[in-house]
């Protein structure tokens, strides 16, 4: 069972990225947050951008769409090459059809869930995920406290993948911390999205820091 440790880039110089990304090439995934100002009232990097990022980046992309009708858009960041594509729940039409367009293209399917969401109707669906993301904060901004009153919905999404046997990573972003990460990989997350611990220090340092906080917690549960 390996750690991840995904940078959330929100938090990177952006007139810099393609050295920010060097900074972070330690890590397993760069995080792309995507907002469209419409599902979230933030704006950040639409699909121009993040084909430039997947050419420079010395690690895999994982896109997370914090956008309205990712049955439409989703595709297209699959086809840039990125590793992941993640979409959210209360976005999509239908959940099932575009997880499979997107595993076609050659991405890793990804479905993420506000924390007010309830993940209990998405249970029976699993298998058609290689990635469920558990928001620990309202999506749209970075810098956020971590919400633990999540961590129920997180034991429940690991119990019922432990089951199922998939191999499903089970992905926490919003106030990700040495730690909260603690908080996290005991509760079954295995993929941590860590955004302004990991870019304000010695990028390095923090990942190393953070994955060493997370195992030591997964492997006590």
């Amino acid at each position: 069972m390996s750690t991840r440790i995904n940078p959330s880039i929100l938090a990177a110089d952006f007139a810099n990225f393609e050295r920010e990304l060097g900074r972070i090439s330690t890590a397993d995934l760069a995080h792309v947050d995507v907002m469209d100002n419409h599902f979230v009232p933030n704006l950040t990097f639409g699909l121009p951008m993040v084909e430039r990022l997947q050419q420079v980046s010395p690690i895999p992309l994982d896109v997370h769409l914090m956008i309205d009708d990712p049955d439409r858009w989703a595709p297209g960041y699959a086809e840039t090459g990125a590793f992941s594509v993640t979409f959210h729940a209360e976005a999509a039409a239908d959940p099932v059809a575009l997880a499979r367009t997107l595993r076609s293209i050659g991405a890793r399917a990804g479905l993420a869930v506000k924390p007010g969401t309830d993940v209990a109707d998405y249970l029976p669906i699993l298998a058609e995920f290689d990635q469920i993301l558990v928001m620990t904060v309202e999506p749209g901004f970075g810098g956020q406290s971590f919400d633990q009153s999540t961590m129920p919905k997180l034991q429940l999404l690991s119990e019922a993948v432990k089951k199922s046997g998939l191999d499903i990573w089970l992905q926490v972003d919003g106030g990700i911390t040495a730690e909260t990460i603690q908080i996290a990989a005991a509760a079954g997350a295995d993929t941590f999205v860590a955004g302004s611990s990991v870019f304000r220090g010695e990028p390095a340092e923090q990942i190393a820091l953070l994955r060493a906080a997370a195992n030591e917690h997964r492997h006590a549960h």
